[in-house]
């Protein structure tokens, strides 16, 4: 393979190559395999990986290509799916228990697109349960490590996706992000990670955790490759009602157009104590190559940001509350006990669940119950508009927001499993963004002196990816870490 930007062949020119006939997807599709055959064992990236069945769709996308088909610029690259997106036949059991050997009856409508693109999925990767969680160590099955240091955790709750993408087992991943399952694991693996706009991609097929604030985003090693699978699944699905029209494809010859005369605003009020040194130093860094590059750096603020964690843990459990309801063992999935049926209901969710989706469950039961509705999750509501609004004020001044995706680098497993509140503060710079539904894009931004990536987030105006992929570009191209990748994957593992 070709050495391209982040150390691994672009997903860019993979799909430059097959098309021309170059080589073929399955040939592409055995590459990767092997890969992670090598190194998955070692890190736990994925929950169902099915060989034939790849190298078979990747055949049937060379078939197409033989018979004159014209494909999208995804023709023959490998893409891994978070297990939590439906696909046909393929278990999808969202890291839980309670969906052990559950196969849906249809695909996602991000996976419908994939595939007639061309795309070929790798597997299905290993996430925290239900999506809930900051480390992946939430899975039911196994927690995934990070391919920079075996002993950390790569962020949650797509951390399996994250980690799959900076061990170069799959150039292109997708993940969700409700309050930063992209982001986060994205800044912990040292690649990029997009949470579009809510609406820009289809929730179709998208296993429900809080629909107000999920939604689909992709993970790659360059921005370019992060626009190109961003275009595969953005616009309009009539099958999701919050799916909006404005989203269009990211043209990648906009990335290439630089920063000058771009405002970029710095929320320096919710940059606080308690920020790892050496993140703040790389914002500084960043701040200033861009200015370098004719970009205008100004402080902004966001007064109320401040109370996004407490409103996101009244109005994600709340909402999941109600959505994993349908998970009690008469229709599909775990079923648990005899007996009556309200027995069976409380077996199957006590011995289904883990502990964080049953927390969860918890608190948002609690804060939809008789007589605290109005007193918490109403209130939490009104929050959020309180947010919304203040992102709208600092980005009618600046073009997007720079701020830090983590406060910290990734952290060692175990660390903080048993400290829930420690372990939700991490997303102390994610969730703002998604209570706001706006585009936010976690990109590399540099090493630690011990080798840990180092991730920095753009923020920025509802359907504006193209403009927070071009300033990442534009730092990308100026990045001297671009070319690095964990030790493990420049080894072949």
């Amino acid at each position: 393979m070709t050495k391209e930007a982040h150390g691994g062949e672009s997903a860019e020119s993979i799909g430059r190559s097959v098309l021309r006939r170059e080589r073929t997807a399955a040939d592409v599709a055995r590459e990767f395999l092997d890969r992670a055959d090598r190194s998955a064992p070692r890190l736990n990236t994925y929950l169902h990986r099915d060989r034939e069945g790849t190298l078979a769709a990747a055949a049937r996308v060379d078939a197409r290509i033989a018979s004159g088909e014209t494909l999208s610029p995804l023709a023959g690259v490998p893409v891994a799916l978070k297990d939590n997106l439906c696909t046909r036949g393929i278990p999808t059991t969202c890291g839980s228990r309670i969906l052990e050997g559950y196969r849906p009856p249809y695909d996602a409508h991000v996976v419908e697109r994939l595939r007639e693109a061309g795309a070929v999925f790798t597997g299905k990767t290993n996430c925290d349960e239900f999506a809930m969680g900051s480390s992946t160590e939430n899975s039911a099955y196994f927690p995934t490590k990070n391919p920079w240091d075996l002993e950390r955790v790569p962020g949650g709750s797509s951390g399996g996706s994250a980690a799959t993408v900076a061990a170069l087992e799959a150039p292109l991943a997708l993940g969700s992000d409700t309050g930063g399952s992209v982001r986060q694991p994205a800044a912990f693996c040292g690649v990029f990670g997009l949470k579009p706009t809510y609406g820009a991609v289809s929730r179709y097929g998208l296993v429900a955790f809080a629909s107000s604030l999920d939604q689909i985003g992709p993970f790659a090693r360059t921005a370019r490759d992060t626009a190109l699978l961003y275009n595969a699944i953005c616009g309009r699905d009539p099958r999701d009602m919050t799916s909006r029209s404005e989203a269009l494809p990211v043209p990648l010859e906009d990335l290439e157009r630089g920063v000058k005369g771009m405002k970029l605003g710095i929320p320096r009020d919710l940059i606080g104590e308690g920020v790892n040194p050496e993140i703040l130093a790389s914002l500084e860094k960043v701040a200033k190559t861009l200015a370098n590059e004719g970009a205008e750096i100004l402080d902004v603020t966001l007064p109320h940001a401040r109370y996004s964690i407490a409103t996101y843990y009244l109005i994600a459990p709340a909402e999941a509350s109600s959505n994993l309801a349908r998970y009690d063992g008469v229709r599909y999935g775990f079923r648990a006990g005899e007996g009556d049926l309200q027995s069976m209901y409380a077996a199957t969710r006590g011995k289904g669940f883990g502990r964080e989706v049953r927390r969860r469950i918890l608190l948002g039961t609690y804060a939809l119950s008789a007589g605290y509705y109005d007193a918490y999750y109403l209130r939490a509501m009104k929050v959020r508009t309180l947010v919304r609004k203040d992102f709208e004020d600092a980005l009618s001044r600046a073009d997007a927001l720079l701020l830090p995706t983590t406060p910290t680098p990734p952290f060692r497993l175990g660390e903080k499993v048993d400290d829930p509140l420690a372990m939700y503060l991490n997303d102390i710079f994610s969730i703002p963004a998604s209570l706001a539904g706006a585009p936010a894009l976690s990109f590399p931004a540099g090493m630690t002196r011990s080798g840990l990536p180092i991730g920095l987030q753009l923020v920025g105006r509802p359907f504006d990816e193209a403009k927070l992929l071009r300033i990442a570009r534009t730092w990308e191209r100026r990045n001297e870490d671009a070319a690095r990748v964990p030790k493990l994957a420049a080894e072949g593992a």
